[in-house]
């Protein structure tokens, strides 16, 4: 068998009441985790308030033990 490089995605583990910050993308900006079932996550904006719930899409890059949240812009 071929060798290749391959690269490896798992769907991060949501927890009701983490705080997130999505970049990269058109949900960017901070979050707050309020409802998780196996196919949804629904999130809330710290700053307006709104709430959404779209298909779990997130991905897990890295953790900030000393982060600013709401960021500012």
């Amino acid at each position: 068998m071929a060798k290749h490089k391959v690269t490896i995605f798992e769907a991060y583990p949501f927890k009701v009441g983490q705080k997130i910050r999505i970049e990269g993308s058109k949900r960017q900006g901070d979050w707050e985790v309020i409802g998780i079932d196996d196919r949804k996550v629904k999130l809330r904006c710290p700053v307006s308030g709104r709430e959404f719930e779209w298909n779990r899409f997130c991905y897990f890059v890295k953790e900030d033990d000393n982060a600013e949240w709401p960021q500012e812009d």
